[in-house]
């Protein structure tokens, strides 16, 4: 085949995943929806999601169609105009769509997976996977479909590759990045503001049981899994893939772009995106398991069944496939893509040790609740800490071995190889939050106790597995941010050689790239804001949550306190006041970190120029991944040892040791499912705007 035949097939992948998608939600639909109080208490989450997102995409519309005018206006000399502004507006709507319709999926999945656990365990993993499943294969689907449409009409059907042509492609890529920020960051304060405030006052001042019903916040708490960990995540996972894929054809551009199959290297990217597709939709069908001990095992075996069918195609990809420029070995580019794919499966086991109530490291933080809730947070820090370095090790031998052996060109590939099996690890994410809610319908449904038996298996592997997904979202962030900042440098030095750029400019380019001199005020300057505003970003988002967290605490209360007959199960909780609570704290919280994270790289760019940008990117790049890591971990780690406290050690539910290990989870909500990855969008996003408005920057 040739190029234009590889880009038709890679759509027809993207269309593929998207059938595939609505397949398994038409199975999903098909299953036995439960009875009658079931199915009310679902509704209620339903309507809460849905609410909540209706809310948040108000606000964001009118974001896209601010950024959308500047850019259109901003002309195409700049690289900007209507066709980067046509794609932003696309790449946002279609990350909302993936978000949407992922959380439609996973509020209908989650009661019917507890109808499925009251006969078979196998039946009800099968409801939940296959909810995460089109979750995973809507956003693959989405995002390579429209990556296909623009480059295919942007090029003139690959006729006329260029810089201005690729940087409109971006735009698909910068719309996606502003959704997911906003998506992580609301989702995220939802989420926790219900399910801190639900905790405290429950578990630990009422002393009754996670997910009972007479606690005003539970319907909120559900409502934000759904909306933070399924639509939140979707959308953070959504920018990275398509970023990824942006970030390595303009450098395959700009690095090959004298050689007559440059073209390939531009394609290249698209194609293997595409196998990946294949390969996670076949690897989805061996995900089975028949009782809770084969359920970790299944997941990962559907990711390393997909990651080696991946591994294959790519062999295929790059020895014969495609007509590679002179001088490029099939054998090393295979080497440096296949880099990425294995850091992301070994970093998501890294994660597994050190967030799983199976190793020592969560153990050993419920071993120190017995002393308080002091020593269980000082441990569960500790933990976090630690985490970090292997992670880190292995995104170093990601890069070290993708650059040996392909440049980097081969480290821009490197980050799409790890994320080419995102369909079904997304899934795999994605299928937690599912089982979570399963295990709350539940408890407030009344069921009998082993059907809650069955849906906290599924929980408890899902706890594990989104822990996973967050070790796989981090490292896949460095790389995708790395690989938009060689094409940041690769872009300022082609800018650089046309007419009307500074002789300053020029001093700072070096092979035809950027290059920053640590020794240059300028520089220090921007890596030390860089440094510090993925801390003031946390700050933010960590207050937001407790902001929003001492509403609920106060409602909750008020309910207890003024509802007759509520803590006797003879009155309902106001459950809407809660999810109101929630909805207003999350879209008022969201805007500051958000349009933080645009407007400075604007700001240092324009009044500071490119070498301060490029100082202040690298820098949010070291600690954003830094911080990410620790803040995910520890959160997971402090989940968990609360689990395995929760499965009967050191005297189960309700004792001194159970309710040190909440406070514990309490402080590490925010951590893991709020501040921590809202980082990996972070760095993504303030990379692609220093991109995109580069040309005004100079």
């Amino acid at each position: 085949m040739d190029n234009l035949q590889f880009l038709y097939v890679s759509g027809g992948c993207a269309l593929l995943a998207l059938g595939f998608a609505f397949f398994m939600f038409g199975q999903i639909m098909k299953k036995d929806p439960g009875d009658a109080k079931m199915q009310e208490i679902s509704r209620r989450v339903q309507v809460g999601a849905k609410a909540f997102l209706a809310a948040e995409y108000k606000w964001l519309a009118v974001f896209v169609a601010i950024v959308a005018a500047v850019m259109a206006f901003a002309g195409e000399a700049a690289n900007l105009g209507p066709k980067a502004a046509i794609a932003f507006v696309c790449g946002a709507s279609a990350s909302a769509l993936a978000g949407y319709f992922g959380m439609y999926t996973s509020t209908r999945a989650a009661v019917r997976t507890t109808q499925a656990a009251r006969t078979s365990l196998g039946d009800a993993l099968g409801v939940a996977f296959g909810s995460g499943s089109v979750m995973g294969m809507t956003v693959v689907g989405l995002a390579l479909a429209g990556l296909c449409i623009f480059t295919y009409l942007y090029t003139d059907g690959l006729t006329t590759i260029n810089e201005g042509a690729l940087n409109a492609v971006l735009g698909f890529s910068f719309g996606a990045s502003s959704i997911a920020l906003f998506a992580r960051v609301g989702g995220g304060i939802y989420t926790k503001a219900a399910d801190v405030g639900g905790d405290l006052v429950g578990k630990i001042e009422a002393g009754i049981p996670e997910d009972d019903p007479r606690n005003p916040a539970v319907i909120a708490d559900n409502v934000g899994d759904n909306v933070g960990d399924v639509a939140g995540m979707g959308a953070d996972l959504f920018e990275s893939y398509a970023g990824s894929i942006v970030a390595a054809m303009s450098i395959g551009y700009f690095t090959y772009m004298k050689d007559a199959n440059m073209t390939s290297m531009v394609v290249l990217p698209i194609a293997v995106s595409a196998l990946g597709i294949l390969a996670s939709i076949i690897g989805s069908f061996s995900v089975k398991a028949k009782d809770e001990s084969q359920l970790q095992s299944a997941l990962f075996r559907g990711l390393v069944v997909a990651s080696v069918i991946t591994a294959a195609a790519t062999w295929w990809l790059c020895n014969g496939a495609l007509a590679l420029p002179e001088g490029v070995s099939g054998l090393n580019l295979f080497i440096a893509i296949n880099a990425g794919l294995v850091a992301g499966v070994i970093i998501g086991k890294l994660t597994d040790y050190y967030t799983s109530g199976s190793y020592k490291p969560v153990q050993n933080i419920a071993t120190q609740s017995q002393t308080g809730p002091a020593t269980n947070i000082i441990h569960g820090l500790a933990t976090g800490m630690e985490s970090v370095a292997l992670p880190v090790i292995f995104i170093c031998a990601a890069i070290w071995v993708s650059y040996t052996y392909g440049g980097i060109y081969g480290v821009a590939m490197s980050a799409v190889g790890m994320l080419s099996t995102l369909g079904i690890s997304l899934a795999v994410d994605a299928y937690g939050p599912v089982a979570d809610n399963a295990g709350g319908l539940a408890e407030m449904a009344g069921l009998p106790k082993e059907v809650r038996h069955r849906t906290d298996s599924l929980d408890a592997c899902g706890n594990t597995t989104a822990a996973i997904g967050k070790g796989f979202a981090i490292g896949s962030a460095a790389l995708t941010a790395l690989a938009l900042f060689s094409a940041f440098c690769t872009s300022a030095g082609q800018l650089s050689a046309k007419e009307g750029a500074s002789d300053a400019l020029k001093k700072l380019v070096s092979n035809g790239s950027l290059t920053l001199n640590i020794n240059t005020p300028l520089v220090t300057i921007g890596l030390l804001i860089g440094g510090f505003l993925p801390f003031l970003f946390s700050a933010m988002t960590m207050r937001a949550v407790g902001n929003a967290a001492n509403k609920m605490v106060e409602e909750v209360r008020r309910q207890f306190r003024e509802i007759k007959g509520l803590m006797e199960g003879k009155a309902e909780p106001d459950t809407q006041r809660c999810v109101a609570i929630a909805t207003e704290g999350a879209i008022k919280q969201m805007v500051l970190p958000g349009v933080m994270a645009v407007t400075i790289p604007l700001i240092v760019g324009k009044l500071m120029g490119i070498e301060a940008l490029g100082g202040m990117l690298a820098g949010s790049l070291v600690s954003s991944v830094m911080l990410a890591i620790f803040m995910s971990n520890a959160g997971g780690a402090w989940d968990n040892a609360k689990k395995h406290i929760e499965a009967g050690a050191f005297g189960g539910k309700g004792g001194a040791v159970h309710k040190a290990a909440v406070v514990g989870d309490t402080v590490g909500d925010p951590f893991k499912d709020t501040s921590g990855p809202s980082l990996n969008i972070l760095i993504k996003l303030m990379t692609v705007v220093g991109l995109i408005f580069l040309p005004w920057f100079i």
